[in-house]
């Protein structure tokens, strides 16, 4: 049983717009301390998730808190508790940096120059510049500043690092692991599989509005069967391995190449050894499971969307291609 503070918590939330869209039955939990992935292309229902967090939008159905109290009705409590990074921010043009600043501040009631400061200099960004004449990075990074300058315990981030230049996103990834030592509550929505693998401790999958996922991130990786890579020395040696020795699947195989392809469970690494008894290898490697081989299980389907690149993980056509 987790005994753990429940920080955020939504319980069947179902806000359905007609003709499919919207999201359906989702439940979260997020415990004090905890970072939270939520992970799907655009248009899966992350940010509509979120906007029910915040209490910018009523359930059809369900329940949706934070801290224990109903998020709709009690938005001015939660922003003043809450850095809430939205996907899309709305910054007036006719302000520079240090006035949108303040405007937040103001609008919080507090300010904590010698954090300001320090996100200011971590995120290597100048004020003076007019919202006008910002980049799109330059915005990110201003709205960036302005979830985390009160220093809040809890964060809500979708989309955080879109718009941020290579540098910045690995600058960005290093503060939220920081962040995380540092006991907050964070729940990152994006779907960019780098930045949810380095930070979540669990995370969702979502897809059409419905959750088709949940789980521990470290457990995952220890499930998961295992991917070997063998070159052999011989095509002799590659049939008699396919043949006579191997009592697994075999992904992919080339006598052109001489290279087999081979998948068993996480517990059968001895039985996979004595399987190359008597086999001449020249060479063999194990190809890593990731995030993102997980998560191309449930879209199969789809080729490219949202920014996530479409791959094939361990099916056969892509250790095919591995293996060229």
């Amino acid at each position: 049983m987790d005994n753990r503070e429940v920080i955020i918590n939504v319980e069947g939330l179902t806000k359905d717009y007609g003709y499919g869209r919207g999201v359906f039955d989702i439940s979260i939990k997020i415990h004090k301390g905890e970072c939270y992935g939520y992970l799907g292309p655009n248009g899966a229902g992350k940010s509509t998730t979120i906007r029910h967090i915040m209490g910018f939008a009523k359930p059809t159905i369900g329940k949706v808190q934070i801290f224990g109290k109903d998020s709709f009705g009690n938005t001015d409590k939660i922003l003043s508790q809450v850095g809430y990074l939205p996907g899309e921010p709305a910054i007036p043009a006719g302000l520079d940096g240090w006035g949108f600043i303040r405007m937040m501040q103001g609008m919080r009631g507090e300010a904590n120059e010698e954090r300001l400061k320090y996100l200011l200099d971590l995120f290597k960004f100048n004020p003076d510049c007019s919202v006008k004449e910002m980049s799109l990075g330059e915005k990110r990074k201003l709205a960036v500043i302005a979830a985390f300058m009160n220093d809040p315990e809890v964060l809500i981030l979708d989309e955080p690092t879109s718009g941020l230049d290579p540098v910045m996103q690995k600058v960005f990834i290093k503060f939220i692991i920081e962040e995380k030592k540092r006991g907050k509550t964070i729940l990152l929505s994006s779907h960019i599989f780098s930045e949810v693998d380095a930070t979540c401790d669990t995370i969702s999958i979502i897809k059409d509005g419905h959750h088709v996922s949940t789980f521990n991130a470290k457990e995952l990786k220890k499930e998961q069967d295992r991917t070997f890579i063998l070159h052999f020395f011989n095509k002799e040696n590659l049939n008699r391995f396919i043949k006579e020795k191997n009592k697994f699947e075999i992904a992919y195989s080339n006598e052109d190449i001489l290279l087999a392809v081979v998948t068993f469970p996480a517990n059968k690494y001895n039985e996979f050894f004595d399987s190359l008894e008597g086999i001449v290898i020249t060479q063999f490697e194990e190809k890593p499971f990731t995030l993102q081989d997980y998560f191309m299980s449930f879209y199969k389907e789809e080729r490219t969307f949202g920014g996530l690149e479409g791959v094939k993980g361990n099916t056969k056509e892509g250790l095919k291609n591995n293996g060229k």
